[in-house]
């Protein structure tokens, strides 16, 4: 029987969320009682809390919407790579010693504990070359488990824009920490959401037996 993961981050209150972004809110619009016979929540968030993908509008003024976006994409086989000895930027030394020479999806795992409570700002990166590793071997979608492809410094965004080359689909803020490295398939279709730049998703991996 196949196994599967859940590497999703809980949306709830407290969820840390990019400086400056919006924090994620939530309340019962309607409450189950005896004059009302339905519990109906209502959600504030940004497009990218939690775990997200991004949608190419978001680093390119002439890129698709997530609502327009290939969903097989985020849907198939793929392979995790644990990069936890990278320190600053996963650079192409990091991952080519464990990248089968065909890959559509690649997921990068940095951390060795994912930090559900905190922001961190000086999480682990993605370098541009790293990119043009992965899209060189076939890849379609990269999936990370820090916020961002990039530094939060960063204003080149130089891994965004090198997927915007390749033509890539971003996965950002995955929790891989019990997920050992190797093929799995990966479901993480994100929201039609009209006209936005990213979407929250569900992402599971589901294990690959012979």
């Amino acid at each position: 029987m196949s196994r599967i993961w859940d590497i999703s981050q809980t949306l709830r209150k407290g969820i840390p969320v990019w400086p400056g972004d919006t924090e994620y809110r939530s309340e019962q619009h309607w409450e189950l009682n005896e004059n009302c016979p339905v519990n109906v929540g209502a959600l504030e968030l940004s497009t990218h809390t939690g775990t997200h993908a991004d949608a190419p509008l978001h680093y390119d003024a002439a890129g698709k919407s997530i609502s327009e976006v290939d969903l097989e994409t985020y849907i198939g086989l793929c392979f995790l790579i644990d990069v936890t000895d990278a320190k600053g930027l996963v650079r192409p030394e990091h991952v080519i010693d464990q990248l089968p020479q065909r890959a559509e999806r690649v997921l990068l795992r940095t951390m060795t504990s994912f930090p559900h409570d905190c922001w961190v700002s000086d999480f682990t990166a993605i370098d541009a070359a790293t990119i043009d590793l992965l899209a060189s071997r076939g890849a379609r979608l990269i999936g990370v488990d820090s916020p961002s492809l990039d530094p939060e410094t960063s204003k080149a965004m130089s891994a965004h824009q090198a997927v915007k080359r390749h033509g890539m689909a971003i996965l950002e803020g995955l929790v891989l920490d019990a997920v050992p490295a190797g093929p799995y398939e990966l479901i993480a279709p994100p929201l039609k959401l009209y006209n936005m730049d990213a979407s929250p998703v569900r992402a599971l991996l589901r294990s690959i037996h012979p």
